[in-house]
């Protein structure tokens, strides 16, 4: 039943009109707020982010194609959790959640990764000519983690509604991707860096 009404939700995407402009059938209501009716919170600003994370990931696998550093960097990826959960502690929200969605995020950025390495090895022709610096890629990074903690807090009722949070995030995924006109590889790491948003 749950595959059924997340289909039918990313099929409405598809149509291009008001379709998407209605909320589900079981979203919550408007919030009002001071006589001024606030439309419910939606995954749309967090997915959109999401997806940047996953762009600046063709840039980190350039650089590390010419630096040959791996895919895998622990260190960093520990001190991305550990920054997060202090932040999500501060904010409050749930820290064990918050570091399960950045996880997830990292995990997305290395399916890109991988990706992008093993076909520029089948196809020098096609790899890139030049390496970012990756130093400077971190600190677009950084900036996007800040930027994502903003749009956790902003959903954080959203996440725990259950089904309204897996029919929204599969409307967001679907828009966003169709938006961003994402390719096989950028739509499976898309769906990695879901794992863990409901």
């Amino acid at each position: 039943m749950l595959r059924k009404l997340i289909t039918a939700a990313v099929a409405a995407t598809t149509l291009g009109t008001s379709a998407l402009l209605m909320p589900p059938a079981d979203a919550a209501p408007a919030v009002q707020l001071g006589g001024v009716h606030e439309p419910a919170p939606t995954f749309g600003g967090l997915t959109e982010l999401v997806v940047q994370r996953i762009l600046v990931g063709d840039d980190v696998a350039a650089s590390k194609y010419f630096s040959g550093k791996p895919v895998d960097d622990p260190v960093r990826e520990q001190q991305i959790l550990d920054s997060v959960r202090a932040s999500a502690v501060q904010l409050g929200i749930d820290p064990d959640s918050t570091a399960a969605f950045f996880r997830a995020q990292i995990e997305a950025s290395k399916v890109v990764q991988r990706g992008l390495l093993a076909y520029w090895a089948a196809h020098p022709g096609k790899a890139p000519t030049t390496g970012p610096d990756l130093n400077v890629i971190r600190e677009e990074l950084d900036a996007l983690t800040t930027q994502l903690l903003t749009e956790l807090v902003r959903v954080e009722d959203l996440r725990r509604a259950g089904l309204r949070c897996d029919i929204s995030l599969a409307i967001a995924n679907a828009t966003t991707a169709a938006h961003h006109h994402l390719d096989r590889l950028h739509r499976q790491a898309l769906r990695t860096a879901s794992t863990a948003t409901c």
